[in-house]
């Protein structure tokens, strides 16, 4: 079945960068690149937020709390998503996750499948 795996996570310090990569198996090309897609993030004893999320055509979102920071993209062709951050500062510390929606074409906010996490940790 369709699996989700992240990995670039790290320790930097404020004002560093990271990039995220978010590999999904399982997709044929046209499922993934008809997917909404999404970054999460949770620290401990905080509720979880989504920090981007991307729809089948590169439309994107972000909050406010990483606007002008985070670059969420995708290449379909090798069914990867990214997260680029720059300009980390501690309170972007948490785990990181991505997601796929469960709909197929549109973002319907439901999201079925998750990856296992990558951590990040950013000191000042």
């Amino acid at each position: 079945q369709v699996q989700l795996v992240e990995s670039g996570g790290g320790s930097v310090q404020a004002g560093g960068s990271l990039r995220l990569s978010c590999t999904a198996s399982g997709y044929s090309y046209s499922s993934y690149s008809s997917k909404c897609m999404a970054w999460f993030r949770q620290a401990p004893g905080e509720e979880r937020e989504r920090v981007a999320h991307i729809d089948k055509n590169r439309s994107t979102m972000y909050p406010d709390s990483v606007k002008g920071r985070f670059t969420i993209s995708r290449d379909n062709a090798k069914n990867t998503l990214y997260l680029q951050m720059n300009s980390l500062k501690p309170e972007d510390t948490a785990m990181y996750y991505c997601a796929a929606d469960r709909a197929n074409g549109y973002c319907s906010g439901s999201w079925s499948v998750w990856g296992q996490g990558t951590q990040v940790t950013v000191s000042s």
